[in-house]
């Protein structure tokens, strides 16, 4: 499946996927002028072709008590603390998203944690890699 292979229903079938992914192929034919069935057929197509690479769930991680948001910029020390930097994130349920940056720093984390004492454990931990560059969430506005 090419970009010239997408039709007008496919872009139509992905935009009612990404404004809620939990419609049913019935609800998004009903949309698209389909059947389940042949939505879903769709839908299996451009997910086999990487188009759709999976889904995700939008949450509010303070009702469960997350509520200090942080986002840290990572220096690394050096070359060979890169790959045991990368296994102790993947250890990590606290850092939910890691991105390797060019221009200031190496990597950014976005960190969740329930206290500042969890997140300053954190950062102590950090040190051992290199050093870091803190910001804190005081609201999300998008």
């Amino acid at each position: 499946m090419t970009l010239s292979s997408i039709d007008e229903i496919d872009l139509k079938i992905l935009n009612c996927l990404l404004h809620n992914a939990t419609l049913s192929h019935r609800e998004i034919g009903e949309t698209v002028h389909l059947t389940g069935q042949a939505v879903g057929s769709r839908i299996r197509k451009m997910q086999d072709h990487g188009i759709i690479e999976g889904y995700t769930l939008l949450w509010n991680p303070e009702k469960i008590g997350l509520s200090v948001h942080a986002f840290v910029t990572v220096f690394l020390k050096s070359a060979p603390a890169h790959q045991t930097f990368l296994e102790f994130v993947q250890q990590r349920e606290d850092i939910t998203e890691m991105h390797r940056v060019s221009g200031e720093g190496c990597y950014w984390l976005r960190v969740r944690t329930k206290t500042q004492m969890e997140l300053g454990n954190l950062l102590d931990e950090l040190l051992a890699y290199g050093n870091y560059k803190l910001s804190l969430s005081i609201g999300q506005i998008k």
